[in-house]
């Protein structure tokens, strides 16, 4: 298994305090929101590689801070060349990149690097790989449907196998969002470019899920654990305070 760490953002929602510095690289309690999830990575076996992919703005800024990183496996930066929030690839795109620039045909992980969670990252791949070939994303229940508009949005029957995926929908049909944490076996990897090829919208990652879930299967896993949204400056301060009591 791969694991791929999305931070190819410009969070301009947080200016000014990520005018210089990317969010993921934004400390939260005792260390980084990075640090919190390579803290999560530290628990999985059988991990190949691990890359995060950036931009060239904050390319400098991840590599200083992988050299040091405290992680048992290899951990990579990936630069995907662009310069502004403009001309940003997109998250399908960056992972379809990252996969080319390192040649993996394998499964991947891939973990939205602005992503605060506390469910265990063990069980939610022994969730994915028990439902391999297909795909799985991890699910939290919002219980707003008024803030379930600014995500991807699921609904799943009994086996936990998702009927339907819309991505910020007008109208909600349930609470239940996508959290970028998706895990994707070798067949849905090699989907991707399929996919993009196809002209289908390459930015969000729940595009993509719903074009799964079209097209085969997806599965959701429902954690009930915290999990913070990092958006802008009012959630970031949020989640700083309540990790710095637990801290």
């Amino acid at each position: 298994m791969v694991i791929l760490i999305l931070a190819a953002g410009y969070a301009t929602r947080l200016y000014p305090l990520t005018i210089d510095k990317p969010k993921p690289l934004l400390p939260v309690g005792d260390r980084t929101i990075l640090g919190h999830i390579v803290k999560k990575i530290s628990e999985l076996t059988e991990v190949r590689d691990c890359f995060i992919i950036t931009n060239q703005k904050f390319f400098s800024h991840f590599s200083a801070w992988a050299e040091k990183a405290d992680l048992a496996i290899p951990l990579g930066v990936i630069n995907d060349e662009t310069t502004t929030n403009e001309n940003r690839l997109g998250a399908i795109k960056d992972i379809e990149f990252a996969l080319k620039a390192k040649g993996v045909d394998d499964d991947i992980l891939v973990i939205g690097g602005d992503n605060l969670f506390e469910f265990s990252l063990k069980d939610f791949v022994g969730f994915a790989r028990s439902k391999s070939p297909h795909a799985s994303l991890a699910l939290f229940d919002i219980n707003d449907r008024e803030k379930a508009k600014l995500y991807g949005v699921a609904r799943v029957d009994a086996q936990g196998q998702v009927v339907s995926f819309e991505e910020k929908p007008p109208a909600p049909q349930s609470t239940l969002i996508a959290t970028c944490v998706y895990y994707f076996p070798r067949e849905a990897v090699r989907s991707i470019t399929t996919f993009i090829a196809s002209g289908n919208k390459a930015d969000a990652p729940g595009n993509y899920i719903k074009w799964l879930s079209e097209h085969g299967r997806v599965y959701g896993y429902n954690f009930k654990e915290p999990w913070f949204d990092i958006g802008d400056i009012a959630s970031y301060e949020e989640a700083n305070r309540i990790y710095k009591k637990k801290a």
